[in-house]
């Protein structure tokens, strides 16, 4: 893993908070990975968006054979120097098993560009993360815009709207390239929708701001055309994909698994 992509201590000119090392220390097993999520992943982080950290840590075999089982998941929140904080981790074994169901999620959070925390076992597992990418990770794409569609129906939110456009962007360049890509900047371009960068320059000023009254921005039906429309060039994708019907890194997931649990070899730091 290359030096670049670490977010470290520095915060660089990403957006993201130079202390979010410092929380990653604070994990109480040893870590896989942590990487930044949420908005400052997906391009369109507001001035007082919080920061989602996201990982992986390793539970001990002796709190995973024995009647003891430590924790599958750990979570961490609250306000550092005027910033929300959400730090979720899963334990190793835990995150492969949802890596390896259609979840696209988990699969942004380990292929984040947003480096705090790597080790030789990150870089494996991000090696072996294209063979966990299916044609079924469109349902997440599609579900998971849903979701925030029905949100902004009820909000009237910039940030649900944003989300919605994001989701099935990525599912859509997913299906067509065997890609991930979360970063909403990068997505747009070739879709016809102009509104975007000053959509996201109005999120940019408060993680609440309503749609309408926006300056910049089109009558939400031209908004909602588009989602319709994206939705279905996301179906469409998915019925052409080149992607196969199911994982084919099961079986070496497995070894890293087993390696990493009895051996721990690989959880030195690289950054």
């Amino acid at each position: 893993m290359t030096v670049d992509r670490t977010v470290g201590n520095t915060g660089g000119n990403t957006g993201v908070p130079c202390w979010v090392g410092d929380v990653a220390d604070e994990i109480s097993y040893p870590t896989v990975f942590v990487t930044v999520s949420g908005a400052h992943l997906y391009g369109f982080a507001s001035v007082d968006s919080d920061v989602d950290l996201r990982g992986v840590h390793l539970l001990p075999a002796e709190e995973v054979v024995g009647l003891r089982h430590g924790p599958q998941t750990l979570q961490k929140g609250g306000v550092r120097d005027g910033v929300e904080l959400d730090l979720v981790t899963h334990d190793l074994g835990k995150f492969l098993r949802l890596l390896l169901k259609p979840n696209g999620y988990v699969a942004e959070q380990l292929l984040s560009p947003l480096v705090v925390r790597t080790t030789q076992t990150h870089e494996e597992l991000t090696a072996l993360a294209p063979g966990c990418l299916t044609r079924h990770h469109a349902h997440h794409y599609l579900g998971f815009a849903e979701t925030q569609w029905k949100l902004f129906a009820e909000t009237g939110e910039l940030k649900p709207a944003l989300y919605s456009l994001r989701v099935l962007l990525t599912g859509i360049h997913l299906m067509r390239t065997g890609e991930i890509e979360a970063d909403l900047r990068r997505l747009w371009t070739g879709h016809t929708l102009p509104y975007i960068p000053d959509l996201i320059a109005a999120k940019a000023a408060g993680e609440h701001r309503a749609w309408v009254g926006s300056p910049g921005l089109p009558d939400s039906a031209i908004l909602a055309r588009d989602v319709t429309r994206l939705r279905a060039t996301l179906v469409e994708a998915s019925a052409e994909s080149h992607l196969p019907e199911r994982p084919s890194t099961y079986g070496a997931l497995h070894d890293l698994l087993v390696r990493a649990r009895f051996d721990r070899p690989g959880l030195d730091r690289t950054d």
